[in-house]
């Protein structure tokens, strides 16, 4: 029996129990050293319509886009337009005199003025004290008044200044937390290379790479393929969700970093095996290896890693806009160590791992995402049926 019959006998019957009680369909394609050794669509993109997921489905891809994002300020990075340690406030200078907001032992803030700047690295790192709109902290909650519109009314760059007037969380450098900081990434592009941040992934990274179906907006010619999202309830009953789409519109002006493209399996496949061979892809090279290493690099503290504590990352640090595998007992993982990736809302999984030259991609389209219970799964039976 060859490797890539284990696997199907492994993998195939894996994804049908996911869907038992969660997506209406999946894919998976996984690559090693060039070659496919695994590819599968499951179910449907859409349950009413019959309509079965294939290769050319549409997904909304949510944070997987961060990893896109990441890579094209890393090659700005290359052509010495910045330094990871220089101050935001440089290039962007609404950020250059951050607040923040302090709080003491009775929960009672007050709002000083930042020991320190925001460092370019903290972008990548999620350590800028910016994070995502929410009801927790008053950042949490200035930021959801901000962003709540956001796609019906403003570009990138007017929302960033926008986010700019919110004051973080806590110390530029101190801790991290999740949120709006490849966003602002984004901002940064646009300002770095003169052009529209859509305009630049599409020169520097979709064209070269043949990402034909990456892009912020949904055409008119794809729109029968873009996958229903579901909202799954605790049963397992999926209903469709469709609150959440403005954003892919023609008339939509903001291009989001952190969670903002659309694209196919096969697009994003490419960029994951891009990243697993060391920034390089079919002679077409978009990063050198010794900065997707950098990348792929644990580059958090303590603290910061005890902030990072979402169950299903356990045994990863984080690097410059992605999980790293650091310690496989910790988490219990078969891969090997500097494997790297993240995954987006809806459940879609990128890990690119450049000792084995591997890449596996997997979509769905469903909230909850159960990611916690299928990623890890993904990953242990992939890496415990390749030789």
């Amino acid at each position: 029996m060859g490797r890539n019959d284990r696997l199907a006998e492994r993998l195939t019957p894996l994804l049908k129990s996911f869907m038992e009680k969660g997506p209406a369909g999946c894919a998976c394609t996984v690559v090693r050293r060039g070659e496919v050794i695994y590819q599968e669509t499951l179910g449907y993109a859409d349950l009413e319509k019959k309509k079965e997921i294939g290769p050319n489905t549409i997904y909304r891809i949510y944070s997987m886009t961060k990893v896109i994002t990441c890579v094209a300020a890393l090659m700005l990075y290359e052509k010495g337009l910045y330094l990871l340690n220089d101050p935001l406030g440089e290039y962007l200078p609404e950020f250059r005199n951050p607040q923040v907001y302090r709080y003491n032992d009775f929960g009672e803030k007050t709002l000083v003025p930042a020991a320190g700047p925001i460092r370019i690295k903290d972008l990548f790192m999620m350590t800028s004290g910016i994070t995502y709109g929410g009801d927790g902290t008053e950042t949490e909650r200035q930021t959801r008044v901000i962003m709540e519109n956001a796609a019906e009314t403003m570009d990138t760059r007017t929302a960033v200044k926008a986010l700019a007037s919110v004051p973080l969380a806590f110390e530029p450098g101190t801790r991290w937390k999740y949120g709006m900081s490849h966003d602002v990434l984004a901002a940064l592009i646009e300002v770095l290379s003169g052009q529209k941040f859509g305009e630049f992934l599409q020169k520097e990274i979709f064209e070269p790479l043949g990402m034909k179906e990456t892009s912020f907006r949904i055409r008119e010619d794809q729109r029968d393929r873009l996958c229903m999202m579901y909202d799954c309830a605790a049963d397992g009953t999926l209903t469709p969700n469709i609150r959440m789409d403005a954003c892919y519109q023609p008339d939509c002006q903001l291009e989001s970093g952190g969670a903002g493209l659309l694209s196919t399996i096969g697009d994003y496949s490419r960029f994951a095996q891009a990243l697993a061979k060391g920034g390089e892809l079919d002679g077409t090279r978009i990063l050198s290896p010794k900065t997707v290493q950098l990348m792929a690099t644990n580059h958090l503290n303590a603290q910061q890693l005890r902030d990072f504590d979402w169950s299903q990352m356990s045994g990863y640090g984080y690097g410059l806009g992605v999980r790293v595998m650091i310690d496989p007992a910790a988490g219990g993982i078969n891969g090997s160590v500097g494997e790297f990736g993240w995954a987006g809302m809806a459940g879609s999984y990128l890990l690119s791992d450049p000792k084995e030259e591997l890449s596996i991609v997997y979509m769905q389209q469903m909230l909850p995402s159960r990611e916690p219970f299928i990623h890890p799964r993904l990953r242990s039976v992939i890496y415990g049926a390749i030789d």
